[in-house]
């Protein structure tokens, strides 16, 4: 028994799914935003030590005990039922429920892909990314995450100025929850320079700006690597940043790294954890690759529809594997 976790909309879910049906695979695709109000959960635990661990929806039974995978894809937090409208007791309950959520899940003896929460939490701290790339030998550009004003000042006169910002995680999609504003890496201008005293109001990554031959998008899937040129500097739009999609004008191809590259790359999903991770680097114009971060649960089906890397069949024998991981 297969699980996974993700919202109705979702078409790497979708594609996987179509792979898993095809190969006869038994699963269940559950949104946590349906619990409490379209699903129940049980767990009970007997004084010799065995669970007992029930998810009822709407349209089955599933006795959690027997799952063998969990695919945690892109699920929705849980959603209080409408009847509860008082806003207080609709973040009492849905806070209990996430609670109830995470503490099940962590319960079972089954596979994770890409890893249980904790964990996922814990691999996305760029801090910790950086200093674990940096030890495998993976090369870095020079990088400052500050709330400091003056330390980022000195940075800046550091490197002539030549400089990206990024967010340092993803509080502002959290607290803009539904905007569909978000904000891309950007080069430091002279007027970022003069608005430095709002440095102090929250964190910031800065990193030396890294000439780029093509940026690298590398998809690790348990033992697998697939790793894809993407061609931004090819297009206005993208040469700071891929994701300002310009794919008209942004060609995709695969990509065969370098041996130390990929072990390094393999090495840094299993020092996080993980059993995926979506691995961003530049591959500049002297031919070095520059590790920038890794997505531990980041998405691939544009790779796969541009470059036909076989990503979703990779991630669909991962959930089949009949050994524990």
């Amino acid at each position: 028994m297969i699980i996974i976790l993700t919202g109705p909309t979702d078409p790497h879910a979708d594609a996987v799914i179509e792979r898993l049906e095809r190969r006869g695979a038994e699963y269940l695709r559950f949104d946590e935003a349906d619990y409490p109000a379209r699903a129940n959960l049980s767990f009970g635990c007997a004084p010799d030590g065995r669970t007992a661990t029930i998810l009822r929806t709407q349209e089955r039974s599933v006795d959690l005990e027997r799952v063998s995978t969990i695919w945690r894809r892109r699920p929705s937090p849980p959603e209080a039922p409408a009847a509860v409208q008082d806003p207080a007791w609709r973040h009492y309950v849905e806070l209990e429920c996430e609670a109830m959520l995470t503490a099940v899940w962590h319960t079972l003896p089954c596979r994770w892909l890409p890893a249980p929460t904790s964990v996922l939490r814990r691999a996305d701290l760029k801090p910790l990314q950086l200093k674990l790339a940096a030890e495998l030998g993976l090369e870095l550009p020079p990088t400052l995450i500050t709330s400091d004003p003056q330390a980022f000042l000195d940075f800046y006169r550091e490197h002539d100025g030549d400089l990206v910002s990024k967010l340092l995680g993803t509080a502002l999609t959290k607290a803009l929850k539904g905007s569909q504003l978000a904000r891309f890496t950007q080069r430091v201008t002279r007027r970022d320079v003069g608005y430095a005293d709002t440095i102090r109001y929250a964190p910031m990554i800065f990193q030396a700006y890294v000439p780029k031959q093509v940026e690298l998008r590398i998809t690790v899937v348990g033992e697998q690597i697939f790793a894809a040129e993407i061609h931004s500097q090819k297009a206005n739009r993208t040469r700071v940043d891929w994701r300002r999609y310009d794919m008209t004008h942004t060609p995709h191809y695969p990509h065969t790294l370098p041996d130390d590259v990929r072990r390094g790359c393999l090495e840094l999903v299993r020092r996080l954890g993980l059993r995926y991770g979506a691995i961003d680097m530049v591959l500049t114009p002297d031919g070095r690759y520059v590790f920038l971060e890794i997505n531990p649960n980041g998405q691939y089906l544009w790779i796969e529809t541009s470059t036909g890397l076989p990503i979703s069949d990779a991630i669909c024998d991962l959930l089949m594997e009949r050994e524990a991981a």
